[in-house]
């Protein structure tokens, strides 16, 4: 009787939890636009970003490995993983997307990436998905369609559009590589070290000229206000990297991953009521009516087996946001 008390009594807190995860993962849009609004590019804001939150986390990444570091070495490709893909590809599609299309606009896109994975098992195994993966999947596309088709938003930016579904596809190519079980790398650690590779990849690759990387440090209109540069940039790496990986970690440990990222699915919304908020950006109603579909069918699609959207070579992460969510049984950190 007591076992069962403590854990109804958890979940209320789990939840609480998981939805200030999606609150804090749902800022990052409002607080980079005025960043690169005001001269800093998508690289540089990335590579603050990351790199600043995996120092953040790195304490607690210390404390989950006790001096277990036979497992970050063994763990070495999943790190090398979400640092090149889930930070450097993933993260920087999105901010160059928002960069010009709005950023409820990009994250519905991006929210696709279960549907990419779909297709990936469908086309490989060359099996018809079962009724509720193929019916969330047309809802979902539906959904798109009304999003970003003619009439749904004004002057469409292709090139914005092209960052959103490459942040999408790269967001489900993480989840194809973080969907191995380890049980002995912990998600934090992982998130830890994947932001600072991905931000020192980034990093380099700005400083060498590779990728554009431009910033600046004086003043900028910040919500109607002007702040200096580092507000922005503290609240993005405290609240939208920081609280978010942690809190989302600490939600999937309580809740396990399936219902975690259902409640992650509560991103989109807090994204979009910031954006409308914070920066004047809002959804038409054609719009809104495309993100419930999207919605919609990105959860009929979660509430299959994770086995059944993938190829039997792995599982897929049951999130498609920069959560701390993984495949059952051990939570992994995902992306954005």
């Amino acid at each position: 009787m007591k076992l069962t008390t403590t854990k109804l009594t958890s979940i209320p807190g789990g939840l609480a939890v998981a939805v200030l995860s999606a609150v804090s993962f749902g800022t990052s849009g409002a607080l980079v636009k005025p960043l690169l609004e005001a001269g800093w590019s998508p690289t540089a804001a990335v590579t603050v970003r990351a790199f600043a939150a995996g120092l953040v986390l790195l304490p607690l990444a210390f404390v989950a490995l006790r001096g277990r570091w036979a497992a970050l070495w063994l763990g070495r490709w999943r790190v090398l993983g979400m640092g090149v893909v889930g930070v450097a590809v993933t993260q920087l599609a999105y901010f160059a997307a928002i960069q010009t299309i709005p950023v409820s606009t990009a994250l519905l896109i991006e929210f696709l990436a279960p549907l990419i994975l779909v297709g990936v098992a469908w086309a490989v195994s060359r099996r018809m998905p079962r009724p509720a993966v193929f019916l969330g999947s047309a809802l979902a596309v539906g959904g798109l369609v009304l999003v970003i088709g003619p009439g749904a938003i004004q002057a469409v930016d292709p090139l914005g559009l092209t960052f959103a579904f490459l942040a999408a596809i790269g967001c489900a190519a993480y989840f194809f590589i973080a969907a191995r079980p380890d049980r002995d790398l912990p998600p934090v650690a992982l998130a830890a070290f994947g932001l600072i590779v991905g931000g020192l990849i980034l990093g380099v690759l700005g400083l060498t000229g590779v990728l554009s990387f431009t910033a600046t440090f004086g003043e900028l209109p910040l919500f109607g206000a002007v702040a200096p540069w580092w507000v922005p940039i503290a609240l993005l790496v405290v609240v939208s990297t920081a609280v978010a990986y942690g809190t989302g970690i600490t939600a999937t440990g309580v809740l396990g991953s399936r219902l975690a990222s259902f409640v992650g699915l509560l991103e989109v919304v807090f994204a979009s009521l910031f954006a409308w908020l914070l920066l004047g950006e809002q959804l038409t109603p054609l719009q809104l009516v495309g993100g419930v579909l999207i919605l919609g069918g990105i959860a009929a699609v979660r509430s299959e087996r994770a086995e059944v959207l993938l190829p039997p070579a792995a599982a897929m992460v049951p999130a498609t946001r920069m959560t701390a969510e993984a495949p059952e049984p051990a939570p992994a950190a995902s992306v954005r």
